[in-house]
């Protein structure tokens, strides 16, 4: 199993109002793979109710309300998908966490998250997680 950080999320649905360089493209297209395959159940991944709200927080402003709700609804159907739930406890854990890693508080709770669950992979674009000892970032499929 592999955390699944939000700019995954982000950077295969949300549609650019700008030309996107080259290394943003393979992006985009590394992210649609790794949402492909955790959709058609070939992998298995954790997420937080804080990164999904991430991810809605930017859809929104190009997708329709309906459209951000349907892909929510799509993620929290899937059986290979477990979204952890996120306590004031946890967070303000994380919060300091992420003061000792130099992290932002979303972060720090994907590194707390999986250290509680046994988890050393997340799919992520943010390269601030190839600092973190014992994390091993992964952004293609």
């Amino acid at each position: 199993m592999k955390f699944l950080d939000a700019n995954v999320f982000v950077y295969a649905y949300y549609k650019p109002r700008k030309q996107l360089s080259q290394k943003e493209i393979d992006m985009k297209e590394a992210a649609q793979r790794i949402i492909a395959n955790i959709f058609e159940g070939k992998d298995r991944v954790l997420t937080s109710v804080v990164h999904l709200s991430e991810v809605v927080n930017i859809l929104k402003h190009g997708f329709p309300t309906d459209q951000v709700s349907e892909i929510m609804r799509g993620v929290f159907m899937l059986e290979n998908v477990i979204v952890a739930d996120v306590t004031r406890d946890i967070y303000f854990a994380a919060n300091e966490l992420g003061d000792n890693l130099r992290l932002d508080a979303n972060d720090a709770l994907a590194v707390d998250i999986m250290k509680l669950n046994g988890i050393s992979e997340i799919y992520s674009f943010d390269e601030d997680f190839d600092k973190v000892e014992g994390i091993r970032r992964i952004s293609s499929s």
